[in-house]
């Protein structure tokens, strides 16, 4: 968890602001029971995540694709090559939907905008370290174009099926011996 108290804040407004403009139907599945807060979100979502990515191509046709994601700061962080559609749909149209689900477990979906950053950006440095942390190596090493993203949410809700169970796990990991990869 690498939110500070201001980012948990933040993410809860806007988990709060996005199931208020909800649909009855979302409500009624994302119940107060199953609603994740900025704070198990935080908890639950570390190390990567298999991301499901929604772009969008020039002539408005929709395109899904997979990407590694990582939650820091309370906003979804990926890296892909330049040359990928997905890349090349977002430096065009910058708007953008993540979803991370886990089953009927767990789900995090997510829309805003996504920006590209460079070794120039104040966040890149800790982006990097978090990433070769992961990977053991630095995702720009893998081709010879690959682009940091960050998607900077506009409208997020956060679901688990049986809370306890998710927030339990999160909380057991949180203080399990690291893993060997």
């Amino acid at each position: 968890m690498k939110e500070t108290p201001e980012e948990v804040s933040g993410l809860q407004t806007l988990l709060d602001a996005s199931i208020g403009q909800a649909t009855q139907h979302l409500r009624n599945i994302i119940t107060d029971e199953r609603r994740l807060n900025a704070e198990e979100l935080a908890q639950i979502l570390t190390g990567m995540c298999t991301l499901n990515l929604a772009t969008v191509t020039k002539s408005g046709e929709p395109r899904i694709s997979a990407v590694d994601g990582h939650f820091l700061h309370a906003r979804w962080v990926f890296t892909t090559a330049g040359s990928a559609a997905k890349a090349r749909h977002l430096k065009a149209r910058p708007a953008a939907s993540l979803a991370y689900v886990d089953g009927e477990r767990l789900g995090v979906f997510s829309h805003g905008q996504v920006e590209f950053l460079t070794g120039e950006h104040p966040d890149f440095d800790e982006i990097e370290a978090h990433l070769v942390a992961h990977y053991d190596s630095s995702p720009s090493t893998w081709a010879p174009d690959i682009v940091y993203a960050r998607l900077q949410p506009t409208w997020m809700v956060g679901y688990a099926f049986d809370k306890a169970a998710v927030t339990d796990k999160a909380a057991v990991t949180d203080t399990a011996p690291p893993q060997t990869k």
